[in-house]
């Protein structure tokens, strides 16, 4: 496997030149359709078109047909299959809801070349055929997920279900930051002992969660196991979800280490030759002990490929003890006289080998917490076996984000908490007549324009693109965690919600049957203050509503998995938040990402939100404009206006003043957030067309539209 630094380009690029300029590429990725379909592609029309039946029977074939380019293990690739899906789903991270299954991207680098990776290209050129029957109408990022519940099932277990619904990437996903180090393998990210660096998932770079050996290859189980909880609880599980992950996926298949990866792998994908086409991590030979990957060597079980307690029995009823393996790499061995049952070998049933546990098995048992777990499932097969279904549907479908978004007959009915669920709405919605009715009396009330937009924004903008959570839909704003976000300013934030929700038990205390929720209400506030402002400017708009949001529960939020959503700064509204140590420009370029906005889209949100002032505590921080409240071009007018000169300001972080430069008199006070849209030469280049004296009716109605956008962005029911 090679750890070279990248092979010098032979045209340094921008960016080679200049490292330190704020990168915009991912926002790019929002603004275009890189694939090959066309935009009027509708992926979930063709997926609905499939006969589920048919696409798992031809997998089925492809688990349980050898072929000699590739041998299956044991006769069967099923736990090859589940390998694959779980390195798929499970680069999920809930800091940022990026990475997971959704896009295919283990398809491109870096995941298809990372070293826990190893041979998975193999594993997708098997199920090519299943691909190249169904094409456009099977994306690579549901066949993954697919072949593994087939291979889940075809080994005598039944899943929780199946939706479909990923659309394919055509290229990688440049958002995800996977870590600080140079080289696969390294760990640099630890902040402190055992402590990962905050947004990363795994524990080392290139592996899915942790070294099967052990922290930095020791066999130490306690250790390991306080990686396994940290690592498993950034990807969404709790221990026991975690424990029945590990000990369902173990009780399929084996990990190959005859010999040292090192000394025979050829170069991973990414870098092998052209004429390998596409294949890396070639060895001298193909067959058997020689499908070298890990450096680990052998079965869990005495039955790989059929669910049983045997990796449960095997753990918990025999003591283990550390040594080195064939390939190199610390694993677990029965300790002398214990007495376990010998496995089939994988290429040669007449042959028996002896079944071994990595250290993040012997973790499970060493942990008290863990071992408690696990001594539940071996008292109760049923119990384990629920638990890994349920655990293993959350790992495949946690990026997915509401079941209305899933796809297929084998979708469940139950929603679980970790998909956000809403109530069903059992009344008929608000007409045209209505609408206006409910906006005059929101615009009648106390609440001023910064309220209405703020409100709104808090509501709309926890959206996630990146695992489809968040939004207006459900007005969680009222509820903890959001209510108490110090962004969102909680005291402010209770006047507009009481406002709010006095105008909605007056209108929804009617005879008729027709009612308005407080999430739809929050988004008609911000929507009637846009238009307001507009119309002082000398623009008459008219924001797009389209009414039928719900109000979820307490009790269908989950608490601690919305703290996730949490922005440490939102550019905005101009907030940063304490322990912030990044420059703020890259942290609202992160929030654009997420919103799924271009950086036009981006440049006039912030334009226009700095020109309705609706800044976090009403302050002047960005608002260039003797009119706040009115939808103008003053925020760009007067942040290009060579008359003024920027400077830092005194004692205050990414916070700057702005001076007349005749008279040094203070004019304008503005962050980070602020000037990048002066300093970076791309957004200039926007901003310039904002800024001129024909460019304010364009920033409106791109206002307009990329708030609508934003407002908007978690309405499934709509697309």
């Amino acid at each position: 496997m090679s750890n070279k630094e990248p092979n010098p380009q032979t045209r340094k690029r921008n960016r080679d030149w200049w490292p330190n300029t704020l990168d915009l590429s991912i926002l790019d990725q929002n603004a275009r359709d890189s694939g090959p379909y066309g935009d009027d592609f509708d992926y979930a029309e063709a997926f609905q078109e499939l006969d589920l039946d048919e696409v798992k029977s031809d997998i089925e074939e492809v688990i349980t047909t050898s072929e000699d380019w590739w041998p299956a293990d044991y006769g069967h690739y099923g736990p090859f299959m589940i390998r694959m899906a779980w390195h798929s789903a499970g680069t999920y991270r809930s800091y940022d809801g990026r990475g997971g299954a959704a896009g295919g991207q283990q398809r491109f680098a870096p995941l298809n070349s990372w070293p826990d990776n190893a041979n998975l290209d193999k594993a997708r050129r098997l199920l090519q055929p299943v691909k190249q029957k169904y094409g456009r109408n099977l994306s690579w990022a549901d066949l993954i997920v697919l072949a593994g519940n087939v291979a889940i099932e075809s080994m005598g277990f039944k899943t929780f279900g199946f939706g479909g619904g990923r659309e394919d990437d055509f290229e990688p996903d440049e958002s995800v930051d996977w870590g600080p180090e140079q080289e696969w393998e390294a760990d640099d990210r630890f902040e402190e002992a055992g402590e990962i660096q905050e947004g990363l998932g795994a524990s080392v770079m290139g592996l899915i969660y942790v070294n099967p050996e052990g922290p930095k290859g020791q066999p130490d189980p306690m250790a390991s196991a306080k990686n396994i909880r940290q690592t498993f609880s950034r990807m969404a599980m709790d221990d026991r979800q975690t424990a029945a992950l590990i000990a369902g996926g173990h009780t399929f298949g084996k990990v190959h280490g005859a010999d040292d990866p090192d000394e025979h792998h050829e170069p991973e994908p990414e870098a092998a030759p052209i004429e390998n086409m596409g294949l890396g991590w070639q060895t001298d030979g193909t067959k058997g002990g020689e499908m070298i990957t890990s450096g680990i060597e052998g079965p869990w079980t005495q039955d790989p490929t059929w669910w049983d307690m045997g990796y449960v029995d095997n753990l918990l009823d025999y003591e283990w003890e550390p040594e080195k393996g064939p390939g190199g790499a610390w694993q677990w061995t029965p300790k002398e006289g214990e007495g376990v049952e010998s496995a089939p070998d994988a290429s040669d049933p007449d042959e028996e080998v002896t079944p071994m546990m990595l250290t993040t098995d012997i973790a499970l048992k060493r942990d008290p917490d863990y071992r408690e777990i696990m001594e539940d499932f071996q008292e109760s097969p049923m119990e384990f076996g629920m638990a890994f279904a349920e655990a293993w549907y959350k790992l495949t479908h946690r990026d997915m984000g509401p079941p209305e978004r899933l796809l297929g007959p084998e979708v469940p009915d139950e929603t679980k908490i970790w998909q956000d669920p809403l109530p069903d709405r059992d009344y008929e919605l608000v007409d045209d007549e209505q609408v206006a009715e409910l906006e005059a009396e929101i615009l009648d009330s106390d609440l001023s324009r910064s309220q209405l937009v703020k409100t709104a924004w808090a509501s709309a903008s926890t959206y996630r693109d990146s695992d489809k959570r968040g939004g207006a839909n459900g007005a969680r704003v009222r509820l903890e965690p959001q209510r108490s976000w110090a962004v969102n300013e909680p005291e402010q934030l209770e006047t507009a919600l009481e406002t709010y929700e006095s105008i909605q038990a007056e209108f929804n205390d009617r005879d008729d049957d027709t009612r308005v929720s407080l999430a739809d209400l929050i988004v008609l506030g911000g929507n009637a203050a846009v238009e307001q402002a507009a119309a002082d400017a000398g623009y008459d708009v008219d924001v797009p509503f389209e009414p039928g949001r719900v109000d979820a529960t307490a009790q269908q939020t989950d608490v601690d998995s919305f703290e996730a959503l949490k922005p440490k700064a939102d550019g905005f509204r101009n907030y940063i938040g304490d322990g912030v140590d990044r420059p703020a420009e890259e942290l609202l370029v992160d929030k654009a990402d997420l919103l799924d906005l271009t950086v036009e889209e981006m440049t006039a949100l912030v334009g226009g939100m700095r020109a309705l002032g609706a800044t976090y505590d009403d302050s002047n921080l960005g608002v260039f404009t003797d009119e706040p409240g009115t939808l103008t071009n003053d925020f760009f007018e007067n942040l290009l206006d060579m008359g003024t000169k920027w400077e830092p300001a005194d004692g205050l972080d990414q916070v700057y003043e702005g001076r007349d430069r005749d008279t040094g008199e203070l004019e304008w006070e503005g962050t980070r957030f602020d000037l990048v849209f002066g300093s970076n030469s791309r957004l200039r280049a926007v901003s310039e067309v904002y800024g001129s004296e024909d460019g304010e009716e364009e920033l409106v109605e791109d206002f307009v539209d990329a708030w609508s956008a934003v407002m908007r962005a978690d309405r499934f029911d709509l697309e």
